[in-house]
């Protein structure tokens, strides 16, 4: 049995190395097993709850195309596609928005967030919140069940949007669907546990809102090497035994090494390597697995016209299951 897997990136930035190693390397690398399946898309749909700069988005999907090209996928293998490319995606999400409790989207995270902020803050609880933020994981459900994926490789904060998916499917297959033939399948949440959670710089989770991340392909390896260079340590001098958990260092070199490297690197860490050497073992680790990758990534960008034809090829193929499925969907 083929097993379809699928995972998308939001086009609201620039990706980092924490989005490299949590996401992108490992669905690249399962991409490749006999019995998979993939799809891989761009949620430039998704992206408009946080962010109505067209530009921005623009230059994103550029570069989060180019990037997960660079490191390795193969087009011919995938499915590869922007969200908004598939008029069916968001014809589904309103089909299960009918049929999805209001109760359980109170329930949603990101919105409870939002929604307690602004109580703390003494605003009306409803400030700022769109409609898009709210039902952010019906959106996310259509995603996923538009394809019947099995398998779905997300961060702990997401496996609810999974269970909600499945809940939404549950509902609209009792409602439209027969025991025999089902619409949906359930998805399945797959966590990273060992580099889902990446930190960065500063020891907290690498991400842009903490302004603690080490850049993938943009500012070349000269950014890298400068992001290294401001991670945070103790102040124990070359030859002073280090305890290798107490930085950030350790755990991003444990992502670019093997086993026995990290090994070797906490004993050196133990026996007094000093921080600085420390960084430079880390920086040559990770350009050993992305400088080969940038100089494509860097051709890619030059030519968006080449991104292009891919993305529409995914598109055709995408929508040639997306198609067939809705009309079911619609008789039913």
């Amino acid at each position: 049995m083929t097993t379809r897997v699928l995972t998308g990136i939001n086009t609201t930035g620039t990706l980092h190395i924490g989005n490299y190693v949590g996401a992108i390397r490992p669905a690249i690398q399962a991409s490749h097993q006999p019995d998979v399946q993939s799809f891989f898309f761009m949620a430039d749909l998704h992206a408009l709850i946080k962010c109505q700069n067209p530009d921005r988005i623009e230059r994103s999907r550029l570069q989060i195309a180019a990037t997960w090209l660079a490191a390795g996928l193969d087009p011919d293998r995938v499915i590869f596609y922007r969200q908004s490319d598939i008029p069916e995606i968001p014809l589904l999400s309103w089909m299960l928005t009918c049929v999805t409790a209001k109760g359980q989207m109170n329930r949603a995270h990101a919105y409870k967030a939002a929604l307690e902020a602004n109580v703390e803050n003494a605003e009306d609880p409803d400030a700022g919140i769109s409609m898009g933020l709210y039902s952010y994981p019906i959106l996310m459900a259509a995603d996923i069940l538009m394809f019947n994926a099995h398998k779905v490789p997300v961060g702990k904060d997401q496996i609810q949007h999974l269970e909600m998916a499945r809940d939404v499917a549950t509902r609209f297959n009792y409602l439209y669907a027969s025991e025999e033939h089902p619409f949906f399948v359930m998805p399945e949440a797959v966590v990273d546990t060992t580099h889902e959670v990446l930190p960065g710089l500063d020891g907290r989770k690498m991400s842009k809102s903490y302004n603690n991340v080490i850049p993938l392909f943009e500012g070349g390896a000269k950014a890298i090497k400068e992001a290294i260079a401001m991670i945070k340590t103790d102040s124990r001098l070359p030859g002073e035994p280090k305890d290798p958990d107490s930085t950030s260092l350790t755990a991003l070199y444990e992502a670019f090494a093997t086993p026995q490297e990290a090994l070797e690197f906490r004993q050196k860490l133990q026996n007094g390597l000093g921080w600085g050497e420390a960084k430079e073992e880390l920086f040559e680790h990770i350009e050993r697995e992305i400088g080969p990758m940038r100089a494509r990534y860097e051709e890619l960008m030059a030519n968006p016209g080449k991104i292009e034809e891919i993305l529409q090829e995914g598109a055709r193929k995408a929508r040639a299951i997306a198609v067939p499925f809705m009309a079911r969907v619609r008789g039913a």
